[in-house]
């Protein structure tokens, strides 16, 4: 600890400070029960300060800050901590929040700026480290073809970056409508969809002809029927005008990451289980091959594999059927043969193939970019547990007991320094339905350790709204599976959370206070931390993107391997400890007084 030069008179000396707030901007010392505004006036290490107490100030004028250096020997003004917490600051594992689908209209109008400005200054006061929103196709490149309007993001930009957050962009190449929690339609660009009246193949499609017009199927990312143009290069495109129309956020450091939409939600998979078109939780899905680019694409393959009778799949069954009432998934079904098995390897692999090309482009665009790429996978954690994990390869997850679907993924995202980030995050087994053969806890702890194994760095968000101790507790766990450990970093750490998602629910004054509990015990109990740096996060110029790696090397990922051990329950709970109770007591109390 050290003292501070503190009174307007003399600069007498009155102590030693023992935390350190905000006031207005103004970085704040606290000795007892006194707090201190600090200026430097001048000279090394000559500090002085303005006393008053609690009194003088209400108490939401305070958000925590990391702790300021006080060293006289520094010249500098930066943000620090205190030795005896450097240790457990590499515990830290930073909290984003998603912002709503909706923040952007339509219209490309950042509407009703000032309620969501004054709520990201709560989320900035709770010491969450920053924001995601979508970045979403059709409404940037909603006139035409190239015809990019960015005024609505950069008015949302700005706002961000003057409420003191961090931002998460996600370059959202699909339609926002027709998924679990989307409560706002916002569909592809209006020309793109136009394309798709003249050839529905663009789109994806079940066995049965229906066409899913969220995203464009994989099987057109490299033919040029975009006025030219392949999709790939469409949404390089995009990528390259936000590059250039955001140079000015990304050269002050707003920007930590790019996650590079890839599927339906933004995820890398195809849309098996879409609620537009029938499905319903625990429904096995469907595969989402049937455009004629990629029934072209397997009949060629099925050629060169000497196979040239083998058709795509038609004895798998509809959405919302179970395995075993389809001849594919049920037990010794035709997933096990040889024809069920090549089907499942080109299934998947096409997905390896396009995040790969989408992601090279990805780096190449962000190139020296002070950020990191990202990528989300779903959590496809019904029938995890029972032997064809049919809802995971519908959704082309070629996930087995003997074969690992998941690490082939982040091997593929090591090559581009992209990080994994998953979801389901907050969901345990016992919450499921049994008859759904549920294992989100396996799943979360397969794909995470996957990601460790490959040595890239893992995200996560949670799946479903949830203001609960439970998901929290959950969360928590997941996010450091060994616990903390208070001499540096933990054995496993998660890079960072996103919640999901900004809502009047979330500030809701007993959600909110939860909630506030949760961010600081991801930040395993230190004040919010301004600086990367001190919990091993710093972030330098995107890199090029790794030699290609030939399939061989990826599918050599697919061997099972035991998953790093977990707790059983995390050792940093929101609802641990007295500090929590006697928390909410004290404002029950309070409140009957405001009847």
């Amino acid at each position: 600890m050290a003292s501070i030069a503190c009174s307007a008179q003399a600069g007498e000396k009155v102590g030693v400070y023992d935390g350190h707030f905000r006031l207005q901007g103004q970085r704040m010392g606290r000795v007892g029960s006194c707090y201190w505004v600090v200026k430097r006036i001048g000279g090394v290490g000559k500090m002085y300060a303005l006393k008053f107490t609690l009194d003088d100030y209400p108490t939401n004028y305070f958000y925590p800050q990391a702790v300021a250096s006080m060293d006289s020997t520094a010249e500098r003004e930066t943000q620090t901590v205190p030795n005896s917490d450097e240790k457990m600051l590499a515990n830290y594992v930073p909290v984003f929040v998603m912002l709503p689908l909706d923040v952007i209209t339509n219209d490309n109008v950042l509407e009703d700026k000032e309620k969501i400005g004054n709520q990201l200054k709560e989320l900035r006061d709770a010491g969450v480290d920053g924001v995601m929103t979508d970045v979403w196709w059709g409404i940037v490149e909603g006139k035409g073809p190239m015809q990019y309007d960015w005024s609505g993001y950069r008015s949302l930009f700005q706002l961000i970056q003057e409420c003191g957050l961090k931002l998460q962009a996600i370059m959202s190449f699909h339609q926002c409508g027709g998924n679990v929690g989307d409560v706002v339609n916002i569909p592809l660009p209006k020309w793109v969809l136009e394309i798709g009246e003249s050839d529905p193949d663009i789109f994806y499609t079940n066995r049965s002809g229906n066409r899913n017009r969220e995203c464009l199927t994989i099987g057109v990312d490299n033919l040029p029927i975009f006025y030219g143009r392949t999709a790939v290069q469409v949404y390089g495109d995009f990528m390259k005008s936000f590059r250039e129309e955001m140079s000015d956020f990304l050269e002050a450091g707003l920007l930590l990451d790019i996650e590079v939409g890839l599927g339906p939600a933004g995820e890398l998979r195809y849309p098996s289980y879409p609620q537009s078109q029938g499905w319903v939780f625990p429904g096995i899905g469907e595969f989402q091959c049937y455009d004629k680019y990629l029934k072209a694409e397997f009949k060629q393959a099925a050629i060169e594999a000497g196979h040239p009778e083998w058709e795509l799949p038609d004895d798998a069954g509809e959405y919302n059927d179970t395995p075993e009432s389809t001849e594919f998934f049920r037990s010794n079904g035709t997933y096990l043969a040889d024809r069920g098995k090549f089907f499942l390897t080109w299934y998947s692999n096409k997905l390896l193939i396009h995040g790969d090309e989408i992601l090279d482009e990805a780096n190449q665009i962000f190139l020296g970019c002070k950020l990191k790429l990202a990528t989300k996978v779903a959590g496809i954690h019904w029938w995890y547990k029972s032997d064809s994990h049919a809802a995971e390869l519908t959704s082309g997850f070629y996930n087995l007991n003997d074969r690992d679907g998941y690490r082939p993924i982040a091997r593929m995202l090591s090559r581009h320094h992209a990080i994994l980030n998953f979801t389901c995050l907050e969901m345990r087994n016992s919450e499921q339905k049994a008859a759904a053969k549920s294992g989100p806890q396996e799943l979360v702890q397969q794909v995470l350790s996957g990601g460790w194994r490959e040595n890239i760095e893992v995200a996560g968000e949670n799946a479903l709204p949830r203001y609960d101790a439970a998901a929290y507790n959950q969360i928590l766990l997941n996010a450091r599976p060994n616990g903390v450990n208070k001499e540096g970093p933990p054995k496993l750490r998660m890079y960072g959370m996103t919640y999901l998602r900004l809502s009047d629910g979330l500030l809701e004054e007993n959600n909110f206070n939860l909630f506030k509990t949760f961010v600081k015990k991801m930040h395993a109990d230190q004040e919010y931390c301004p600086d990367p740096k001190m919990y091993n996060h710093e972030i330098g110029p995107l890199e090029p993107s790794g030699p290609k790696l030939v399939m061989e090397e990826l599918l050599e990922a697919t061997k099972p391997m035991e998953p790093f051990p977990w707790d059983k329950e995390t050792d940093m709970r929101v609802d641990d400890g007295g500090g929590f109770v006697l928390a909410n007591l004290i404002k029950k109390f309070f409140s009957r007084f405001k009847k």
